[in-house]
């Protein structure tokens, strides 16, 4: 059975990583789907790969960071859907460092995409969402909102900010009766582009993140893509209907020490 039938469904930095496979999940459980993010290539490349399989997906290209495109994004859904179901607020973007390295410009623009840009897309959607009779936005925090680690202290300070952000939003809406579930999904370390990345700072060789961060995790390695997207599939599900303002932890045991 399709879990998001006929919903209608935003997902922003899909262009790679979890967004991507977020996005293909989504379109796989029948949702039709708006691939976002900056690198048009690549997106639409994620956009014929939902095509091709049958699903209904395009793409757009998206700065989270620019108010003025977020709303011409939802306007632009819900003119050809009628609708807005689910916003994956997924965009991010990280840079390990020791503290002392770390430039305002580089705390600044880790916050922009992180934190602003998860305001500015859920701000944008709730009244799509409540026109809609309701809907479910997801919001990509990490286990390093709920934990400290060194060498993140920005990426780590703008996860926590949308794990609260998620709470105080949830109960707003929770409360006025518009039907928009909010939630935060928390994975830890998961094998894509953003990991190779952090690896190849933290240990010089992008090939060893695998090895090295899969020792962070009691289950003793790192996860997929997938893993993550299964439980985006369900908090955009009616079968979450009961849940929101709470973390999805997805973490292969991280944060149980």
């Amino acid at each position: 059975m399709a879990r998001l039938a006929d919903k209608v469904a935003i997902v922003t930095g899909a262009t790679s990583g979890l967004g991507a496979a977020s996005a293909v999940r989504m379109a796989e459980e029948g949702a039709a789907v708006l691939v976002t993010g900056r690198d048009e290539g690549r997106g639409q490349a994620v956009a014929e790969t939902i095509t091709a399989a049958g699903g209904r997906a395009r793409f757009q290209a998206l700065d989270v960071t620019d108010e003025v495109v977020w709303q011409a994004t939802v306007e632009s859904v819900v003119s050809e859907h009628g609708r807005l179901d689910i916003l994956f607020n997924n965009a991010g973007t990280t840079r390990a460092e020791p503290i002392a390295d770390v430039s305002l410009e580089t705390w600044r623009h880790i916050m922009a995409v992180n934190a602003d840009g998860v305001f500015l897309g859920t701000r944008s959607a709730i009244p799509a969402m409540r026109e809609s009779g309701g809907g479910s936005i997801i919001n990509m925090s990490s286990v390093l909102g709920m934990v400290g680690t060194s060498h993140l202290a920005a990426y780590t300070a703008s996860k926590g900010a949308v794990r609260y952000f998620t709470k105080c939003v949830a109960l707003e809406c929770a409360r006025d009766g518009s039907g928009v579930r909010v939630n935060s999904i928390h994975p830890a370390f998961i094998h894509t582009p953003m990991m190779d990345e952090t690896a190849a700072r933290m240990f010089g060789d992008a090939a060893a993140g695998p090895e090295e961060f899969g020792k962070l995790h009691p289950v003793g390695h790192v996860g997929e893509p997938n893993d993550i997207a299964n439980g985006v599939v369900y908090l955009a599900s009616d079968e979450s209907k009961f849940v929101t303002g709470t973390e999805l932890v997805i973490d292969g045991g991280y944060t149980a020490e």
